[in-house]
This record gives structure tokens, C-alpha cells and sequence, in this order.
């Protein structure tokens, strides 16, 4: 399997996918996780200050900052772990950035993280952290 130059993961999974195709297919299976889950997406690749929100959605009243993680194993950890304390002040300041774009109101808002795995039959497993930070 070919791996990264740094040697430190590979360039394609098991699967054959690279790391953006794996990525773009954790991020359509969460999207279609969260509708039939009752959410209304309004955006996806939210981009602003150099960063992404993956998914902007409502839950009933409250919009949600959805943060998608996806892997096909936890070789390199869990999914989840990797919304590090960094990643979630990035995700708040692009969120801020949102609000005063789009001016929703007075909204309660909430971030939340949806790990993805592909397990080895090819199924998706979700866990939603609501509230995550």
C-alpha cells in the first residue's frame, strides 16, 4: 500500500480511496444519517478564515455546527479524537463568522461531531456526539 512520504499513513485505504474520496463519502453517508434523523441541511463546506464547517443544519429550532470524522479503522484512533481543542476553536470562529453572515436571529446553536467508520463489510457506523464542545 502506498503511504504518505512521511511514511506515517497511507495514501489510500483499503478500499482504494484516497483521503478526500474516503472523507467525501464519511461526509454524504453523515448528511444522509442526519435527515433521516430529522435535521434540515442547510449548507455543506461552509468555508471562512481558512477553515470548513462540514455540515450546517437545523435540529427542530436549534442550528447545529456538525463536525464529520471518518476513518475505515482506529489504527490511527478514533474518529472523534481527532476534533482536538484547536479544531474546535477553529470550528467556533468560523461559526461566529456564519452568524454574522447569515444573520439567523436569536437561535440556539450547538456544535456537535459525528464520527464515521466504514467497517470491513463496507457499512457505515455512526456515533453523533451532540453538545460535543
Amino acid at each position: 500500500m502506498e503511504t504518505h512520504p512521511s511514511g506515517e499513513y497511507p495514501l489510500v485505504n483499503e478500499d482504494g480511496l484516497s483521503r478526500l474520496e474516503l472523507g467525501r463519502a464519511g461526509e454524504d453517508a453523515a448528511v444522509r444519517y442526519l435527515e433521516q434523523s430529522g435535521y434540515h441541511i442547510l449548507t455543506r463546506g461552509f468555508r471562512m478564515f481558512r477553515g470548513e464547517i462540514d455540515v450546517i443544519a437545523r435540529d427542530g429550532e436549534t442550528l447545529v455546527f456538525v463536525e464529520v470524522k471518518t476513518r475505515t479503522s482506529e489504527d490511527f484512533g478514533r474518529p472523534e479524537d481527532a476534533v482536538t481543542r484547536s479544531k474546535q476553536a477553529q470550528i467556533r470562529k468560523i461559526a461566529q463568522g456564519y452568524l454574522i453572515l447569515v444573520n439567523p436571529g436569536d437561535i440556539p446553536c450547538r456544535f456537535d461531531v459525528l464520527a464515521v467508520e466504514k467497517s470491513p463489510a463496507g457499512d457505515w457506523v455512526f456515533r453523533h456526539y451532540q453538545n460535543a464542545f
